[in-house]
């Protein structure tokens, strides 16, 4: 007996899909929410079912588009919200996987330190980084993204790389030089052997804890190898660390009483930890045990 052949997609549903990670990708480095990406990949799919295809020069142009406008909109209402974010505020973290890592550029645009700096900009540099820097794509393109002309978008290009670059962690960090620090880490943390940690912390490492004023975390950055210590020393000796890939970096799972508690990356220079992550905000661990794909 023969299988019933499955329905064929029709051409606007087909463009979507095959372009559905990238969107998803261009509204999380915009917004540095999970949730809030996959709100806006929705959006730009009830406004491109009923977009006239036969009017449509570049269709993964448009989607970009379309995508970039939604998610400005709400990066603006979002922008409001952080300003009385209750202690530090961190990106989402997002699980990928560990061939993200192999594209160093998309890894580094995903990164906990990278999307802290993209916080910095406005909404409209930000989009104009993100799109040209990241996803190359063409400044007339991104001039109808954001409603600037293209030598308005040129402007601020050149603006937003010079604010990038003055404030982006430095060097590139391989995920080999991650994944060692992290291994040595949670040996550390595992033994609570103060020393062991000492050693694969950085003199000037700092530690930010995110936990929006729901859960209890240390509201300011902790600076310093001996605080930042103290700190991670009172993860319960009961708590299980798994390794996972976040945001493009290997990273830490910690799980009490087999619930998610935190999610702890890392940036690490020259063999050392000089910058930890911990996410805490129940809020931004919801959708951690999801699959989500990060492509360009």
């Amino acid at each position: 007996m023969r299988e019933p052949s499955r329905p064929t997609p029709d051409p606007a549903t087909e463009t979507f899909l095959a372009h559905r990670n990238l969107l998803f990708t261009v509204a999380y480095e915009l917004l540095g929410s999970a949730a809030d990406a996959e709100d806006v990949v929705q959006e730009t799919w009830l406004r491109w079912a009923d977009v006239d295809l036969d009017t449509v020069r570049e269709r993964r142009a448009y989607l970009v588009r379309i995508t970039t406008r939604q998610a400005l909109t709400r990066l603006r209402t979002l922008r409001r919200r952080r300003e009385s974010y209750v202690g530090p505020w961190l990106p989402e973290p997002l699980l990928t996987t560990p061939d993200v890592a192999e594209d160093a550029e998309l890894a580094d645009s995903v990164s906990m330190a990278m999307l802290l700096v993209l916080e910095t900009l406005t909404p409209t540099e930000r989009a104009v980084f993100v799109l040209r820097e990241v996803f190359d794509v063409a400044y007339d393109e991104i001039a109808e993204a954001v409603g600037r002309s293209p030598a308005a978008v040129r402007q601020t290009a050149h603006r937003a790389r010079a604010h990038v670059a003055a404030r982006r962690p430095r060097g590139a960090v391989s995920p080999a030089e991650t994944r060692d620090a992290l291994a040595a880490f949670r040996r550390a943390v595992a033994t609570g052997d103060l020393n062991v940690l000492l050693g694969v912390l950085a003199p000037d490492v700092v530690l930010l804890t995110d936990g929006g004023g729901v859960v209890r975390a240390v509201t300011a950055p902790v600076v310093g190898a001996g605080a930042v210590a103290r700190v991670l020393g009172r993860i319960p000796a009961a708590a299980s660390l798994r390794p996972v890939w976040a945001n493009g970096f290997p990273a830490l799972v910690v799980r009490l009483d087999g619930a998610v508690d935190t999610v702890l990356a890392a940036r690490c220079d020259d063999g050392l930890v000089t910058g930890l992550y911990a996410v805490r905000n129940p809020g931004k661990l919801t959708r951690l045990e999801q699959e989500t794909v990060v492509t360009r």
